[in-house]
């Protein structure tokens, strides 16, 4: 057995296809298929159960593969220490944003990252939180930065920063005037009760600030009329300014939308709802040196 080995079987595994993992792993078709044959006749079982033309991993082979990503895992996390002890000025990261922080976090960490550390690589992934999750626990990223709500035992995290989800309107809404001045709200405090009734844009179920917000409602034992359903952040800030409905946006994120004049921002929740931004990492896993210093500019900046 080799990693190559290893490799092939995850590859099936992944694409459920013989045809497609062929192609993902520059290979031909008869190739990696006779490749499995003989993997299986040496082994004495099937790994893959055939569907048609879709392959499913018997028994044998989700404990076949859950070794294959322990043992790759592995071996990246040795290649990874033996470069930083050898050199670390070279080297290759993969880092995860979601697409509407990646937009402004960007342009601004990655020049800074790439004037220290001119001969490291980087590989950009945007994506929604849920998603970067488990490309952190497959080993596809090394890192990934986000708003963390409930411990995930398969990460291990770095607080990067604690913001606060407001809610936002139109400084038009005549509900604006239902905001009352609180303690320990940096903003007017609106009872979300308020407007039960009232037309809700929110962001995907896959993305934290969604489910930050269901959570709200819940507590609240209301059931929000949502008129819209959007990943696009700005897009929010701009419908509500244009008083189209209401939403829910981190503090952060309200930074970079281009016209904040037309916005009345409020603090919802006990007294106020807040979210902490990690950079997360899969847990017991090997930090590489340069995702030790990105995380440091991130921190910087932020």
């Amino acid at each position: 057995m080799d990693f190559k080995e290893l490799q092939y079987v995850l590859a099936i595994a992944r694409y459920q296809n013989i045809t497609k993992a062929a192609e993902a792993l520059y290979l031909t078709q008869p190739t990696l298929s006779k490749f499995l044959k003989n993997l299986e006749t040496e082994l004495h079982q099937p790994l893959f159960r055939r569907l048609g033309n879709k392959y499913l991993p018997t028994y044998a082979g989700e404990r076949y593969l859950e070794r294959a990503r322990q043992i790759l895992e592995l071996k990246r996390e040795l290649d990874q220490e033996m470069g930083d002890i050898i050199k670390n000025n070279e080297g290759y990261l993969k880092i995860g944003f979601p697409t509407m922080r990646a937009t402004y976090m960007l342009p601004v960490t990655l020049p800074l990252f790439h004037e220290r550390y001119p001969n490291v690589r980087i590989g950009i992934h945007e994506a929604n939180s849920s998603q970067l999750v488990q490309l952190l626990v497959d080993g596809d990223i090394d890192l990934a930065f986000f708003n963390y709500l409930e411990p995930d035992p398969r990460l291990d995290t770095i607080p990067i920063s604690h913001e606060e989800v407001v809610l936002v309107m139109s400084r038009d809404n005549a509900f604006t005037s239902f905001g009352k001045r609180k303690k320990g709200c940096k903003y007017p405090h609106m009872d979300l009760k308020v407007l039960k009734d009232q037309g809700f844009i929110v962001q995907a179920t896959s993305q934290r600030t969604r489910q930050v917000v269901d959570r709200l409602f819940r507590q609240q034992h209301m059931e929000p009329n949502i008129i819209l359903e959007t990943e696009n952040i700005q897009a929010e800030a701009e419908l509500a300014a244009r008083d189209y409905g209401m939403t829910f946006i981190t503090e952060t994120h309200l930074k970079y939308v281009p016209d904040r004049s037309q916005l009345a921002l409020f603090s919802v929740g006990d007294p106020n709802t807040t979210v902490t931004f990690v950079a997360a990492y899969r847990k017991h896993s090997y930090l590489p040196f340069h995702a030790q210093k990105y995380i440091k500019i991130v921190k910087e900046f932020t």
